[in-house]
């Protein structure tokens, strides 16, 4: 903890010497918008990388604990550490490359938000870096009680996230799976109702093709498959009733193929696969840098415009009250129809997020990630903004981390409005971090 503090005071004087507008320096971002170059200074918070203490509530046991760390942790060294503990922090999303603070500025999610919620949902403390260089602790019940639960969706323009204690759950060696076709979310609703599943999520390959995928902490197993290299997890799915993986290989079993993302970069050719990227080069850290590659020199775009193709980048992640998720899925198959889909059931929690008002009932979380080709030219964002109005007809909310086309009053009703502006009033008066509307649809 005395290392953190000399960090932390090392680099909150930085920023005040400075001042002007700020942007982070960091290795690695899991949004998926392209971003102006701006005049912003970028701030070096790499070094903030380190689990500081993992803890037991008073009793402990299968009360579960907490861990206090860094915000700029990667899950992947967040969950080892938790691991060698015995727990897990309660919500651990997909990918190995996600930081603590970016999941809970943004929005995690993963199989154990049934119960858990989103990551936020999760928090019990944070300690967050304003612009004129203070540093705020905030709990549910202190004086900045409105920033822990405004922090949340605000995609550091409140703050920057230097300490986060969240919950954590404890943890058996394995993970037994069944995957069991479903037809109806009303089957999805009675396994949420019996409340006895560690995990629960979804994988959609069309609308007469769907599995549902039920998790259970074991002692032991029969055997253990392994999805690290020369077999997808995904395809599995379909292909078997039931699996048993290590508790390290469950939490990042999406992470090889990028849910199923793999496949625009040839890593799920076999001769690609073994050759060319081995198993030492799957994984999110390579696609997303193959991925910011791509997007700067425009090579895919070079190809579609010589095919005739005309193409939209449709990365988003929505949820949607558990009562509209079939109007949501028969709308996505008429007019999006990129498989597979993954979805993903968000438990009620006794409390609501300022800038992401979801808990107070069961919401389904719809993950699709592709680009849409058509022979006909739309509008720019045509796709994604037949997106964003369902959603909102449908009482949903989408996550932030891609491509939005919200105009600016709509944006401002569904994402904190004038609650938005107070905090940016109160915690950034002088503007050193963007307003969340410009970072996020005008990506500053």
């Amino acid at each position: 903890m005395q290392q953190h503090a000399k960090k932390r005071e090392a680099l909150a004087g930085q920023l005040r010497e400075a001042g002007g507008p700020v942007a982070l320096a960091k290795d690695t971002s899991n949004l998926f918008r392209d971003r102006a170059a701006g005049e912003r200074r970028r701030l070096d918070v790499r070094a903030f990388n380190q689990v500081i203490q993992v803890g037991e509530t008073t009793g402990g046991g299968a009360a579960g604990g907490w861990v206090d760390a860094e915000g700029m942790i990667p899950y992947d060294d967040l969950v080892r550490e938790c691991l060698a503990h015995g727990v897990m922090p309660a919500v651990v999303p997909q990918l190995k490359t996600i930081t603590l603070g970016g999941a809970v500025a943004g929005v995690g999610i993963e199989a154990s938000s049934h119960r858990h919620g989103l990551v936020h949902d999760t928090m019990l403390e944070l300690d967050v870096l304003l612009g004129d260089g203070r540093v705020v602790a905030c709990t549910p019940d202190n004086e900045h009680r409105d920033l822990f639960f405004g922090f949340a969706n605000s995609y550091g323009t409140l703050g920057y996230a230097l300490r986060v204690r969240a919950r954590t759950i404890p943890v058996r060696p394995f993970v037994h799976l069944r995957h069991l076709p479903f037809a109806s979310f009303s089957e999805l609703e009675k396994i949420l109702e019996a409340k006895s599943e560690d995990f629960v999520d979804g994988t959609v390959f069309s609308p007469d093709r769907m599995f549902l995928t039920l998790g259970r902490f074991a002692d032991s197993a029969p055997y253990t498959s392994d999805y690290k290299f020369e077999k997808i997890y995904y395809r599995s799915i379909a292909e078997r009733e039931e699996d048993y993986l290590t508790i390290a290989d469950y939490l990042w079993r999406w992470d090889t193929d990028w849910f199923w993302c793999s496949k625009n970069v040839m890593a799920q050719n076999a001769f690609f696969r073994k050759y060319i990227f081995g198993k030492s080069r799957l994984g999110s850290r390579t696609y997303t840098k193959i991925m910011r590659w791509n997007s700067r020199v425009g090579v895919t775009k070079k190809v579609e415009r010589v095919l005739g193709l005309h193409s939209e980048s449709v990365i988003q992640d929505v949820d949607i009250p558990l009562r509209n998720a079939a109007e949501f899925l028969k709308f996505y198959s008429q007019h999006i129809a990129l498989w597979p889909m993954w979805v993903c059931p968000i438990g009620p929690q006794s409390h609501s997020f300022t800038l992401y008002p979801v808990g107070r009932e069961w919401y389904v979380n719809f993950g699709f990630w592709d680009v849409k080709r058509t022979r006909e030219k739309h509008a720019p964002g045509h796709f994604n903004r037949l997106i964003e109005s369902k959603v909102a007809e449908l009482g949903g909310i989408k996550s932030l981390y891609s491509d939005s086309f919200f105009a600016p009053a709509d944006f401002a009703a569904r994402y904190g409005g004038a609650a938005y502006r107070q905090l940016k009033a109160k915690y950034d008066p002088t503007g050193a971090f963007p307003m969340l509307y410009d970072k996020c649809v005008l990506r500053q």
